[in-house]
């Protein structure tokens, strides 16, 4: 046999050839922990298979459907009539699978004495209705207001379920991630801010309750506390190939297992 044959046939078998590269794009609720972990996982009983993760944002990841540049869109919200219209006009067929629920916790610095605030209260905060702390029973100082960009599922669905769909104080100070606005309620004692239950556990912040609700497994499970919501894959109709084998993974005992390790709350 020809040695420089058989040399290449040993070089092929040695290098790791990837069947496919699933490009998932989206929310950072669900791409900076969970669906991470999920790759990793699936990676390990898929090795030919390759991820590329961009959370930048739920409408990043419904507009990559739309455009055909991702196979899974992560999304904290439903696609707006606008983003299905667009759909539409291109053919893209936008079909949601819920993944798992979450609950969009408000932090405050640990050092904040209070430790529960009412929904009416989480409005004239965040609106900018209410300025300082003594307004709603804590210590004076002027209130340092964190959410998410224009571009989150979670800014979005803060807006319809906490503010009666009304806009964000002009003070606010919009951050990439859930991570960024933890870090800052937890650096500032006058901040407060808002992040996924997968976030919740960061240092130097805590949970405020919402009319006595705290968020949690059982309280978003049984609807009792006010902000929770569904989070989602979108895909371009039925998803096929990798991508449906993802999701299926994502819903499967061990993908929800996963899930509920992050911090989320499994769909079953």
């Amino acid at each position: 046999m020809n040695k420089t044959f058989v040399l290449l046939t040993a070089v092929l078998a040695a290098t790791p050839v990837f069947a496919q590269k699933l490009v998932i794009k989206g929310s950072d609720t669900l791409g900076a922990k969970l669906v991470p972990q999920l790759a990793e996982e699936y990676k390990a009983r898929h090795p030919g298979v390759a991820f590329e993760i961009a959370a930048e944002g739920s409408t990043t990841g419904i507009a990559a459907i739309i455009d055909g540049t991702a196979q899974i869109g992560m999304s904290s919200r439903r696609a707006k009539p606008t983003e299905m219209s667009a759909a539409q006009a291109k053919g893209v067929s936008m079909k949601p699978t819920i993944v798992a629920y979450d609950g969009i916790a408000v932090i405050v610095n640990e050092n904040n004495p209070l430790s529960s605030l009412s929904k009416r209260q989480i409005e004239q905060i965040f609106t900018g209705d209410v300025t300082d702390w003594s307004a709603v029973g804590g210590q004076p100082g002027r209130i340092s207001i964190y959410t998410r960009n224009t571009s989150s599922g979670t800014y979005s669905d803060f807006k319809d379920l906490a503010m009666k769909k009304r806009d964000y104080a002009s003070s606010s100070q919009k951050m990439a991630g859930n991570e960024q606005i933890a870090a800052e309620v937890g650096r500032n004692p006058n901040g407060i801010g808002y992040v996924g239950l997968a976030y919740d556990q960061a240092p130097g912040i805590k949970v405020i309750a919402i009319d006595g609700a705290t968020p949690s497994k059982e309280s978003v499970l049984a609807k009792k506390y006010p902000y929770a919501r569904p989070t989602f894959y979108y895909t371009n109709g039925e998803p096929s190939g990798e991508a449906a084998k993802f999701v299926e993974f994502t819903l499967s005992d061990d993908g929800q297992r996963i899930a509920s390790q992050v911090g989320f709350v499994p769909v079953r």
